[in-house]
Protein backbone atom coordinates (compact mmCIF):
# COMPACT_ATOMS: atom_id res chain seq x y z
CA UNK A 1 0.00 0.00 0.00
CA UNK A 2 2.77 2.31 1.14
CA UNK A 3 4.44 1.64 -2.68
CA UNK A 4 0.84 2.81 -4.12
CA UNK A 5 0.43 6.18 -2.12
CA UNK A 6 4.09 7.12 -3.36
CA UNK A 7 3.07 6.59 -7.23
CA UNK A 8 1.62 9.23 -8.71
CA UNK A 9 -2.42 8.92 -9.11
CA UNK A 10 -4.10 7.71 -12.19
CA UNK A 11 -7.64 7.17 -13.67
CA UNK A 12 -8.46 4.72 -16.87
CA UNK A 13 -11.46 5.82 -18.98
CA UNK A 14 -12.80 3.28 -21.41
CA UNK A 15 -15.31 4.51 -24.21
CA UNK A 16 -17.99 2.22 -25.41
CA UNK A 17 -18.87 4.31 -28.45
CA UNK A 18 -22.19 2.03 -29.77
CA UNK A 19 -25.93 2.86 -28.78
CA UNK A 20 -29.36 1.77 -29.83
CA UNK A 21 -30.23 5.29 -30.62
CA UNK A 22 -28.48 8.44 -30.53
CA UNK A 23 -29.89 11.35 -28.16
CA UNK A 24 -31.01 13.99 -30.14
CA UNK A 25 -28.65 16.68 -28.29
CA UNK A 26 -25.22 14.07 -28.43
CA UNK A 27 -22.43 15.33 -30.01
CA UNK A 28 -20.69 12.61 -28.45
CA UNK A 29 -18.53 10.02 -30.72
CA UNK A 30 -21.18 7.42 -30.74
CA UNK A 31 -22.32 4.76 -33.55
CA UNK A 32 -26.52 3.76 -33.65
CA UNK A 33 -27.10 -0.11 -34.70
CA UNK A 34 -23.63 -0.86 -35.35
CA UNK A 35 -23.62 -3.60 -32.87
CA UNK A 36 -21.56 -5.95 -35.44
CA UNK A 37 -18.77 -4.21 -34.44
CA UNK A 38 -18.44 -4.70 -30.92
CA UNK A 39 -16.86 -7.85 -30.97
CA UNK A 40 -13.74 -6.77 -32.59
CA UNK A 41 -13.93 -3.41 -30.98
CA UNK A 42 -13.37 -5.63 -27.45
CA UNK A 43 -10.71 -7.41 -28.13
CA UNK A 44 -8.82 -4.22 -29.63
CA UNK A 45 -9.56 -2.18 -26.45
CA UNK A 46 -7.65 -5.51 -24.71
CA UNK A 47 -5.08 -5.02 -27.10
CA UNK A 48 -4.84 -1.38 -25.95
CA UNK A 49 -4.28 -1.80 -22.62
CA UNK A 50 -1.25 -3.75 -23.09
CA UNK A 51 0.26 -0.84 -25.00
CA UNK A 52 0.32 0.89 -21.32
CA UNK A 53 2.78 0.29 -18.22
CA UNK A 54 0.09 0.83 -15.01
CA UNK A 55 2.74 -0.34 -12.85
CA UNK A 56 4.53 3.19 -12.40
CA UNK A 57 1.18 4.92 -11.43
CA UNK A 58 -1.28 4.16 -8.55
CA UNK A 59 -4.79 3.62 -10.53
CA UNK A 60 -7.37 4.91 -8.26
CA UNK A 61 -10.61 5.19 -10.67
CA UNK A 62 -11.74 3.24 -13.81
CA UNK A 63 -14.72 4.93 -15.53
CA UNK A 64 -16.61 3.29 -18.70
CA UNK A 65 -18.86 5.82 -20.33
CA UNK A 66 -20.28 6.07 -23.94
CA UNK A 67 -22.04 6.20 -26.15
CA UNK A 68 -23.96 3.35 -24.13
CA UNK A 69 -21.97 0.55 -22.33
CA UNK A 70 -25.21 -0.71 -21.07
CA UNK A 71 -26.36 -1.39 -24.79
CA UNK A 72 -23.98 -4.01 -25.21
CA UNK A 73 -23.50 -7.41 -24.08
CA UNK A 74 -23.01 -7.09 -20.35
CA UNK A 75 -20.19 -10.30 -20.40
CA UNK A 76 -18.25 -7.82 -22.84
CA UNK A 77 -17.94 -5.83 -19.99
CA UNK A 78 -16.98 -8.43 -17.62
CA UNK A 79 -14.49 -9.51 -20.15
CA UNK A 80 -12.84 -5.95 -20.03
CA UNK A 81 -12.73 -5.84 -16.21
CA UNK A 82 -10.99 -8.82 -16.19
CA UNK A 83 -8.45 -8.28 -18.62
CA UNK A 84 -8.03 -4.93 -16.67
CA UNK A 85 -8.17 -6.64 -13.37
CA UNK A 86 -5.21 -9.01 -13.87
CA UNK A 87 -3.06 -6.28 -15.85
CA UNK A 88 -3.41 -4.04 -12.48
CA UNK A 89 -3.24 -7.07 -9.85
CA UNK A 90 0.04 -8.00 -11.58
CA UNK A 91 1.27 -4.23 -10.65
CA UNK A 92 0.10 -4.98 -7.33
CA UNK A 93 -2.73 -2.69 -7.22
CA UNK A 94 -5.68 -3.06 -5.44
CA UNK A 95 -8.71 -3.74 -7.22
CA UNK A 96 -10.92 -3.32 -4.59
CA UNK A 97 -9.96 -0.37 -3.22
CA UNK A 98 -11.01 1.69 -6.52
CA UNK A 99 -13.89 3.90 -7.35
CA UNK A 100 -15.42 1.95 -11.16
CA UNK A 101 -18.19 3.60 -12.34
CA UNK A 102 -20.42 2.69 -15.49
CA UNK A 103 -22.49 5.07 -17.18
CA UNK A 104 -26.01 2.96 -17.81
CA UNK A 105 -29.49 3.61 -19.70
CA UNK A 106 -32.67 2.76 -18.56
CA UNK A 107 -34.16 1.64 -21.94
CA UNK A 108 -30.83 -1.01 -21.98
CA UNK A 109 -30.76 -2.41 -18.55
CA UNK A 110 -32.07 -5.97 -17.03
CA UNK A 111 -30.99 -7.09 -13.99
CA UNK A 112 -28.76 -10.00 -15.01
CA UNK A 113 -26.49 -7.27 -16.56
CA UNK A 114 -26.41 -5.25 -13.33
CA UNK A 115 -25.76 -8.72 -11.60
CA UNK A 116 -22.86 -8.93 -14.24
CA UNK A 117 -21.43 -5.49 -13.32
CA UNK A 118 -21.33 -5.78 -10.06
CA UNK A 119 -19.80 -9.28 -9.76
CA UNK A 120 -17.12 -8.02 -12.21
CA UNK A 121 -16.00 -5.19 -9.89
CA UNK A 122 -18.40 -2.37 -10.60
CA UNK A 123 -19.35 -0.59 -7.49
CA UNK A 124 -21.00 2.67 -8.97
CA UNK A 125 -23.65 2.86 -11.52
CA UNK A 126 -24.01 6.36 -13.38
CA UNK A 127 -28.07 6.05 -14.34
CA UNK A 128 -28.93 8.57 -17.36
CA UNK A 129 -32.71 10.27 -16.06
CA UNK A 130 -32.74 13.34 -17.51
CA UNK A 131 -36.07 14.29 -16.87
CA UNK A 132 -39.27 12.77 -15.24
CA UNK A 133 -41.16 13.79 -17.72
CA UNK A 134 -41.86 11.49 -20.79
CA UNK A 135 -42.76 13.73 -22.96
CA UNK A 136 -39.59 16.01 -22.35
CA UNK A 137 -37.24 12.74 -22.52
CA UNK A 138 -39.40 11.86 -26.10
CA UNK A 139 -38.51 15.03 -27.37
CA UNK A 140 -34.67 15.25 -27.22
CA UNK A 141 -34.48 11.47 -28.55
CA UNK A 142 -34.23 9.65 -24.87
CA UNK A 143 -35.12 5.50 -25.28
CA UNK A 144 -36.27 5.61 -22.02
CA UNK A 145 -39.46 6.49 -19.85
CA UNK A 146 -39.73 7.42 -16.35
CA UNK A 147 -41.30 4.23 -15.21
CA UNK A 148 -38.10 2.28 -16.96
CA UNK A 149 -35.63 4.61 -14.82
CA UNK A 150 -37.49 3.62 -11.64
CA UNK A 151 -37.04 -0.15 -12.40
CA UNK A 152 -33.81 0.48 -13.31
CA UNK A 153 -32.68 2.35 -10.32
CA UNK A 154 -34.72 -0.14 -8.30
CA UNK A 155 -32.92 -3.04 -9.41
CA UNK A 156 -29.50 -1.37 -9.11
CA UNK A 157 -30.50 -1.12 -5.21
CA UNK A 158 -31.47 -4.62 -5.22
CA UNK A 159 -28.21 -6.03 -6.72
CA UNK A 160 -26.25 -3.71 -4.14
CA UNK A 161 -25.20 -0.43 -5.83
CA UNK A 162 -24.93 2.08 -3.10
CA UNK A 163 -23.09 4.40 -4.83
CA UNK A 164 -25.53 5.50 -7.51
CA UNK A 165 -25.34 8.43 -9.37
CA UNK A 166 -28.39 10.29 -11.21
CA UNK A 167 -27.73 12.63 -14.33
CA UNK A 168 -30.76 15.67 -15.09
CA UNK A 169 -30.97 17.97 -17.57
CA UNK A 170 -32.02 21.45 -17.30
CA UNK A 171 -33.37 24.04 -19.61
CA UNK A 172 -34.64 21.54 -22.19
CA UNK A 173 -37.01 22.35 -25.28
CA UNK A 174 -40.45 23.22 -23.58
CA UNK A 175 -39.54 22.48 -20.10
CA UNK A 176 -40.71 24.47 -16.95
CA UNK A 177 -40.01 25.32 -13.49
CA UNK A 178 -43.23 22.96 -12.52
CA UNK A 179 -41.24 20.39 -14.07
CA UNK A 180 -37.87 20.63 -12.43
CA UNK A 181 -39.59 21.06 -9.25
CA UNK A 182 -41.21 18.02 -9.77
CA UNK A 183 -37.77 16.38 -10.77
CA UNK A 184 -36.26 17.64 -7.42
CA UNK A 185 -39.44 16.22 -5.41
CA UNK A 186 -38.58 12.63 -7.36
CA UNK A 187 -34.77 12.34 -6.15
CA UNK A 188 -35.64 13.02 -2.83
CA UNK A 189 -38.18 10.49 -2.52
CA UNK A 190 -35.59 8.35 -4.16
CA UNK A 191 -32.40 9.93 -2.08
CA UNK A 192 -29.36 8.90 -4.66
CA UNK A 193 -25.83 9.28 -3.29
CA UNK A 194 -24.97 11.76 -6.05
CA UNK A 195 -26.84 14.19 -8.85
CA UNK A 196 -25.12 15.80 -11.52
CA UNK A 197 -27.04 18.68 -13.30
CA UNK A 198 -26.51 19.47 -17.20
CA UNK A 199 -27.42 22.52 -18.66
CA UNK A 200 -28.87 21.65 -22.41
CA UNK A 201 -25.87 22.79 -24.87
CA UNK A 202 -27.03 22.93 -28.45
CA UNK A 203 -24.37 21.62 -30.08
CA UNK A 204 -24.08 22.12 -34.44
CA UNK A 205 -25.11 19.34 -36.31
CA UNK A 206 -27.00 17.65 -33.78
CA UNK A 207 -30.79 16.59 -34.57
CA UNK A 208 -32.17 19.34 -31.76
CA UNK A 209 -29.97 21.79 -33.54
CA UNK A 210 -32.10 21.01 -36.13
CA UNK A 211 -35.17 20.90 -34.43
CA UNK A 212 -34.83 24.50 -32.83
CA UNK A 213 -34.20 25.98 -36.13
CA UNK A 214 -37.25 24.85 -38.03
CA UNK A 215 -39.12 25.75 -35.34
CA UNK A 216 -40.88 22.90 -33.69
CA UNK A 217 -39.27 23.20 -30.26
CA UNK A 218 -38.44 25.73 -28.41
CA UNK A 219 -35.83 26.76 -25.89
CA UNK A 220 -36.65 28.64 -22.11
CA UNK A 221 -34.93 31.64 -21.83
CA UNK A 222 -31.55 32.00 -20.26
CA UNK A 223 -33.23 33.32 -17.85
CA UNK A 224 -35.52 30.52 -16.99
CA UNK A 225 -32.93 28.41 -17.43
CA UNK A 226 -31.15 30.19 -14.67
CA UNK A 227 -34.02 30.52 -12.00
CA UNK A 228 -33.68 26.34 -12.56
CA UNK A 229 -30.50 25.99 -12.21
CA UNK A 230 -30.64 28.10 -8.83
CA UNK A 231 -33.69 26.22 -7.72
CA UNK A 232 -31.83 22.82 -8.52
CA UNK A 233 -28.71 24.17 -6.44
CA UNK A 234 -30.90 25.36 -3.77
CA UNK A 235 -32.79 22.40 -3.22
CA UNK A 236 -30.53 19.70 -3.16
CA UNK A 237 -28.56 21.52 -0.97
CA UNK A 238 -31.53 22.07 1.42
CA UNK A 239 -32.18 17.97 1.10
CA UNK A 240 -28.37 17.21 2.28
CA UNK A 241 -26.31 17.34 -0.77
CA UNK A 242 -22.95 19.48 -1.24
CA UNK A 243 -22.75 21.25 -4.17
CA UNK A 244 -19.08 20.28 -4.70
CA UNK A 245 -18.60 21.22 -8.48
CA UNK A 246 -20.49 23.71 -11.04
CA UNK A 247 -22.48 20.46 -12.38
CA UNK A 248 -22.29 18.17 -9.46
CA UNK A 249 -23.80 17.84 -5.85
CA UNK A 250 -23.29 14.54 -3.74
CA UNK A 251 -24.07 13.22 -0.15
CA UNK A 252 -20.96 13.25 2.09
CA UNK A 253 -18.11 11.49 1.06
CA UNK A 254 -19.54 10.67 -2.42
CA UNK A 255 -17.93 12.76 -4.64
CA UNK A 256 -17.06 11.38 -7.84
CA UNK A 257 -13.63 10.44 -7.52
CA UNK A 258 -12.60 10.16 -10.68
CA UNK A 259 -13.76 13.16 -12.21
CA UNK A 260 -12.66 15.63 -8.89
CA UNK A 261 -9.09 13.65 -9.97
CA UNK A 262 -9.33 15.48 -13.40
CA UNK A 263 -10.49 18.87 -12.14
CA UNK A 264 -7.21 18.73 -10.03
CA UNK A 265 -5.07 17.83 -13.08
CA UNK A 266 -4.35 14.52 -12.43
CA UNK A 267 -3.48 12.08 -15.08
CA UNK A 268 -5.52 9.44 -16.61
CA UNK A 269 -5.59 7.09 -19.85
CA UNK A 270 -8.36 6.94 -22.23
CA UNK A 271 -8.75 3.75 -24.14
CA UNK A 272 -10.93 3.18 -26.91
CA UNK A 273 -12.04 5.17 -30.05
CA UNK A 274 -12.31 8.76 -29.75
CA UNK A 275 -10.62 9.10 -25.96
CA UNK A 276 -8.87 11.40 -24.61
CA UNK A 277 -5.59 11.08 -22.53
CA UNK A 278 -3.35 13.46 -20.35
CA UNK A 279 0.25 11.91 -19.32
CA UNK A 280 2.97 13.81 -18.73
CA UNK A 281 1.52 17.09 -19.37
CA UNK A 282 0.75 16.04 -22.59
CA UNK A 283 -2.58 15.82 -23.87
CA UNK A 284 -3.59 13.23 -26.87
CA UNK A 285 -6.78 11.46 -28.49
CA UNK A 286 -7.22 8.55 -30.12
CA UNK A 287 -8.80 7.66 -33.39
CA UNK A 288 -12.46 7.43 -34.22
CA UNK A 289 -13.84 4.85 -36.49
CA UNK A 290 -13.35 4.88 -40.09
CA UNK A 291 -16.86 4.66 -41.83
CA UNK A 292 -17.67 3.62 -45.38
CA UNK A 293 -19.71 5.87 -47.74
CA UNK A 294 -22.97 3.85 -46.63
CA UNK A 295 -21.97 4.68 -42.63
CA UNK A 296 -20.68 1.78 -41.20
CA UNK A 297 -17.89 0.96 -39.01
CA UNK A 298 -14.57 -0.99 -40.40
CA UNK A 299 -12.27 -0.13 -38.73
CA UNK A 300 -10.61 1.82 -35.59
CA UNK A 301 -6.59 1.73 -34.60
CA UNK A 302 -5.88 1.88 -31.18
CA UNK A 303 -2.25 2.86 -32.03
CA UNK A 304 -3.11 5.84 -34.15
CA UNK A 305 -3.35 8.52 -31.45
CA UNK A 306 -3.38 12.30 -32.29
CA UNK A 307 -1.27 14.98 -29.89
CA UNK A 308 -3.85 17.50 -29.24
CA UNK A 309 -1.61 19.71 -27.03
CA UNK A 310 1.69 19.58 -25.05
CA UNK A 311 2.12 21.74 -22.24
CA UNK A 312 5.05 23.90 -20.55
CA UNK A 313 4.90 24.82 -17.09
CA UNK A 314 2.77 27.97 -17.79
CA UNK A 315 0.13 25.80 -19.66
CA UNK A 316 0.31 23.57 -16.90
CA UNK A 317 -0.36 26.77 -14.17
CA UNK A 318 -3.10 28.15 -16.17
CA UNK A 319 -5.15 24.88 -16.92
CA UNK A 320 -5.19 24.16 -13.08
CA UNK A 321 -6.58 27.31 -12.40
CA UNK A 322 -9.19 27.06 -14.76
CA UNK A 323 -10.31 23.27 -13.75
CA UNK A 324 -10.09 24.13 -9.84
CA UNK A 325 -12.45 27.61 -10.83
CA UNK A 326 -14.98 24.67 -11.82
CA UNK A 327 -15.05 23.26 -8.25
CA UNK A 328 -17.41 25.34 -5.59
CA UNK A 329 -14.12 25.36 -3.28
CA UNK A 330 -12.32 27.08 -5.99
CA UNK A 331 -8.13 26.83 -5.88
CA UNK A 332 -6.65 26.33 -2.90
CA UNK A 333 -3.44 28.84 -2.71
CA UNK A 334 -1.92 26.83 -0.69
CA UNK A 335 -1.95 23.23 -3.26
CA UNK A 336 -0.57 25.61 -5.98
CA UNK A 337 2.15 26.73 -3.90
CA UNK A 338 2.55 22.77 -3.05
CA UNK A 339 1.94 21.78 -6.50
CA UNK A 340 3.94 24.85 -8.29
CA UNK A 341 6.03 27.09 -6.17
CA UNK A 342 4.35 30.02 -6.90
CA UNK A 343 1.73 32.10 -5.27
CA UNK A 344 -1.02 32.28 -7.26
CA UNK A 345 -2.10 35.55 -5.67
CA UNK A 346 0.99 37.12 -7.35
CA UNK A 347 1.28 35.50 -10.40
CA UNK A 348 -2.60 36.53 -11.83
CA UNK A 349 -2.46 39.50 -9.84
CA UNK A 350 -4.28 41.42 -12.74
CA UNK A 351 -6.51 38.40 -13.36
CA UNK A 352 -7.50 37.91 -10.27
CA UNK A 353 -8.11 41.99 -9.05
CA UNK A 354 -10.44 42.43 -12.92
CA UNK A 355 -12.50 39.20 -11.81
CA UNK A 356 -12.46 40.00 -8.33
CA UNK A 357 -13.51 44.12 -9.47
CA UNK A 358 -16.35 42.45 -11.22
CA UNK A 359 -17.31 40.10 -8.54
CA UNK A 360 -17.41 36.94 -10.23
CA UNK A 361 -14.29 35.55 -8.00
CA UNK A 362 -13.59 35.92 -4.40
CA UNK A 363 -10.52 35.15 -2.69
CA UNK A 364 -11.45 33.56 0.67
CA UNK A 365 -8.69 32.18 2.97
CA UNK A 366 -6.28 29.92 1.37
CA UNK A 367 -9.11 29.65 -1.31
CA UNK A 368 -9.73 31.59 -4.50
CA UNK A 369 -13.46 30.41 -5.78
CA UNK A 370 -16.46 31.75 -7.49
CA UNK A 371 -18.92 34.31 -6.65
CA UNK A 372 -23.04 33.23 -6.84
CA UNK A 373 -22.13 35.92 -10.00
CA UNK A 374 -19.56 34.09 -11.11
CA UNK A 375 -21.06 30.67 -11.27
CA UNK A 376 -23.68 32.17 -13.62
CA UNK A 377 -20.82 33.56 -15.65
CA UNK A 378 -18.27 31.06 -15.03
CA UNK A 379 -17.20 31.00 -18.68
CA UNK A 380 -16.08 34.56 -18.51
CA UNK A 381 -14.25 33.82 -15.59
CA UNK A 382 -12.57 30.24 -17.12
CA UNK A 383 -11.58 32.73 -20.39
CA UNK A 384 -9.43 34.43 -18.22
CA UNK A 385 -6.76 31.38 -17.80
CA UNK A 386 -7.27 30.12 -21.33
Amino acid sequence: MKENMEKEELGIYIHIPFCKKKCYYCDFVSYENQIKQVENYIQEIKKEMQEYDFSKYNVTTIYIGGGTPSYINENYIEELMQELKEKLIENKTKFEDMEITIEVNPGTIAKNKLETYKKSGINRISIGLQSTNDKLLKQIGRIHNYEQFLETYQLAKQVGFENINIDLMIGLPNQTIQDIKHDLEEIQRLSPNHVSVYSLIVEENTKIEKLINDGELQLPTEETERQMYWYVKNKLEEIGYKHYEISNFAKLGKESKHNLNCWEQKQYIGLGASAHSYLNGIRYSNAKFTQNCEGDLFKWDFKNKKIEEKQNLEDKKREYMLLGLRKIEGVSIKKFKEKYVDNPIYLYRKELEKLVTQNLLIIDGDNIRLTNKGIDLANLVWQEFV
